[in-house]
């Protein structure tokens, strides 16, 4: 027979929702860290042109883009995909959210979150569709 698990108390979801910020924002400052070492190391030397504006390359503006170019340890690559763990933790908080408070069956807070997370998510994508 399977035993009841207690729910999870409002202080352990907040350690939890804590946790997951904090490791989220460690990554992605890693991350960007060791990109823009990397640039630097390569680019620190150059003087700068700020007459003439240069955005980011075509090819770092999508996800698989910056994925291939993280993983070829691409300098603007890895800081994108820093920036990628930045802005994925604030929607990983909010999933996880949906999935603990249906764990606890809230389901007013399950629908508030839900609403939530597709508001985030059509931010995300809703250029693409």
């Amino acid at each position: 027979m399977k035993e009841k698990r207690p729910p999870a108390s409002e202080q352990d979801l907040e350690r939890m929702f804590g946790n997951l910020l904090r490791t989220g924002v460690v990554i992605a400052a890693i991350v960007v860290l060791t990109g823009g070492v990397l640039f630097l190391a390569r680019y620190g030397n150059q003087k700068p042109e700020y007459q003439i504006f240069r955005g980011e390359p075509a090819q770092l503006r999508h996800v698989t883009d910056i994925l291939k170019a993280a993983v070829e340890l691409n300098r603007r690559g890895l800081i994108q995909l820093g920036l990628l763990f930045l802005i994925a933790t604030p929607v990983a908080r909010v999933a996880f959210a949906v999935a603990a408070f249906g764990w606890q069956r809230d389901g007013t807070y399950v629908v508030v979150a839900l609403i939530v997370l597709s508001v985030l998510i059509y931010s995300l994508v809703g250029a693409y569709l």
